[in-house]
C-alpha cells in the first residue's frame, strides 16, 4: 500500500513538473514569434436547402370528457392551544472527572554478564 501511494505521489510530481515546462515553452514561443495570420479561405457555394412538404392534417375524433371529481367537504378543525411558556428541559448530567493514573517507569535493566 505504501508503494502505491509513493508511486502516485511520484507520478503527480512528474506530471506537475512536465506541465510547468510545457507552459514555459508555450509562453516562450508566443513571445518570440509574431502571431500567425489566418489565411482567407474561399467561401463554398452551398446548394439551397430543400423545402419540407406540408403534411395533411389528420382528422381525429374529439377526446372524451373526463369524469368529474367529487368535492370533499371541508372539516372544521378546533383551534390550536396557545403555549404561554416552554416547559423546562431536564439538564444533562455531567461526567465526573476520572482520577489520573500516575505513570510508573519500568525498573532499570541490569546488564547481563
Amino acid at each position: 500500500m505504501a508503494f502505491n501511494s509513493c508511486l502516485a505521489l511520484t507520478l503527480f510530481a512528474a506530471f506537475a513538473l512536465m506541465s510547468i515546462d510545457v507552459g514555459l515553452a508555450a509562453r516562450h514561443l508566443l513571445q518570440s514569434t509574431g502571431q500567425p495570420s489566418i489565411p482567407n479561405l474561399p467561401k463554398p457555394n452551398l446548394p439551397p436547402l430543400p423545402t419540407i412538404p406540408s403534411l395533411p392534417q389528420p382528422n381525429l375524433p374529439p377526446l372524451p370528457s373526463l369524469p368529474t371529481v367529487p368535492t370533499i367537504p371541508m372539516v372544521a378543525l378546533p383551534p390550536l392551544p396557545t403555549v404561554t411558556s416552554i416547559p423546562n428541559l431536564p439538564s444533562i448530567p455531567t461526567i465526573p472527572n476520572m482520577p489520573s493514573i500516575p505513570f510508573l517507569f519500568p525498573p532499570p535493566s541490569t546488564p547481563s554478564p
